[in-house]
C-alpha cells in the first residue's frame, strides 16, 4: 500500500501546487468584468502569428463576392472597432465563402473572419452585430494569449509531475500522467473555455449596445442559434464542452440585458430607437 499511496500523495500535491501557482501568476485584469486572467505570452508574441495564419487562410479560402453582405460586415465590424479597446489594432473584416462552415472568429490583433454559413442565423445586421461583438471581445480580452498561457502551464504541470514519479514503474507513471491530463481536461482546460466564451458574451453585448445596435436582439440570436444545434444533433454534457449550453448563455445574456440596454440609451437618442 504504502508504494501506491505516494504516487496519488505527489499526484495531489502537484494538483493543488499547479492551480496554486495558476492563482497566484494571474497577471492581468479583463477590463470589462474584472476577472483576473493568466498571461504568460504578450501581445508582441501572438499577434504576428495570428496575423501569418490569417494571411494563410486567406489565401486557401474563397472569399465572398456578395456585396451587399459585404457592405454591411465593413460596417458594421467598423462601428464594433470602435467601441472596442485594442491597442494597435489591426482591423480587418473578411467573409470568407462557406456555406457549410457555420462559424465567425476574431484572432489577437484584430483580424476577423465570418463563414457565410452562419448569415442564415444572423439573419440581419443587428444578428450580425451579435456575432462580431462576441468575436471582437475575444480579442479584446487577449482570450488567445490566455489560452495560450493555460497550455503552458498545463504542460508545465505534467513535466513537474513527471519529474515527481521518475522513481515509479513505468506503468505508474503512465497511469497517472494520464489521470492528470483527463483532470487538467475537465477541471481547467474546459471550464475556462466555457468562462471565456461566457465572457465574451458579457463583453460583446456592451459593444453592440455601445455601438448602437439594439441588445435585446442578442437573445434572438442565441435561440436561431440553438434550434440550429438542436437540428444538427444537439449539445453535448456542459462539463465536456467548450462552450456554454445554449440555455445556459441565454440566461446569462438576458441577466445581464439592463446593463446593455442603459449603453445602448446612451448610444442611441430615445427619438431613434
Amino acid at each position: 500500500m504504502t508504494g501506491y499511496d505516494s504516487p496519488m500523495k505527489t499526484f495531489f500535491r502537484c494538483f493543488l501546487g499547479a492551480s496554486l501557482l495558476l492563482l497566484l501568476a494571474a497577471c492581468a485584469t479583463v477590463t470589462e468584468t474584472g476577472r483576473r486572467q493568466l498571461l504568460l505570452v504578450s501581445d508582441s508574441e501572438v499577434t504576428p502569428m495570428a496575423i501569418s495564419e490569417f494571411e494563410k487562410l486567406k489565401q486557401g479560402t474563397p472569399i465572398s463576392k456578395d456585396v451587399k453582405v459585404n457592405e454591411m460586415l465593413q460596417r458594421v465590424g467598423k462601428r464594433i472597432a470602435a467601441v472596442a479597446t485594442l491597442p494597435n489594432a489591426q482591423w480587418e473584416f473578411v467573409l470568407f465563402d462557406d456555406a457549410k462552415t457555420v462559424n465567425a472568429f476574431c484572432l489577437p490583433g484584430g483580424k476577423v473572419g465570418v463563414y457565410t454559413g452562419i448569415l442564415p442565423i444572423t439573419k440581419d445586421e443587428t444578428g450580425l452585430a451579435t456575432v462580431i461583438g462576441h468575436e471582437v471581445a475575444h480579442a479584446t480580452a487577449k482570450h488567445g494569449a490566455e489560452r495560450m498561457s493555460g497550455a503552458l502551464a498545463t504542460q508545465l504541470g505534467g513535466q513537474l509531475f513527471g519529474m515527481a514519479l521518475k522513481n515509479q514503474s513505468a506503468q505508474t507513471q503512465n497511469l497517472f500522467l494520464g489521470i492528470y491530463g483527463v483532470t487538467s481536461q475537465v477541471g481547467w482546460t474546459l471550464p475556462h473555455s466555457r468562462e471565456q466564451e461566457s465572457e465574451a458574451d458579457h463583453i460583446g453585448l456592451l459593444y453592440m449596445a455601445r455601438a448602437g445596435y439594439d441588445p435585446r436582439a442578442a437573445v434572438d440570436f442565441w435561440k436561431r442559434f440553438a434550434a440550429f444545434n438542436q437540428k444538427s444533433g444537439g449539445q453535448q454534457w456542459e462539463f465536456l464542452s467548450t462552450h456554454p449550453l445554449d440555455e445556459t448563455r441565454i440566461k446569462d445574456i438576458e441577466k445581464r440585458m439592463p446593463a446593455a440596454l442603459a449603453e445602448y440609451q446612451k448610444a442611441v437618442p430615445a427619438s431613434s430607437r
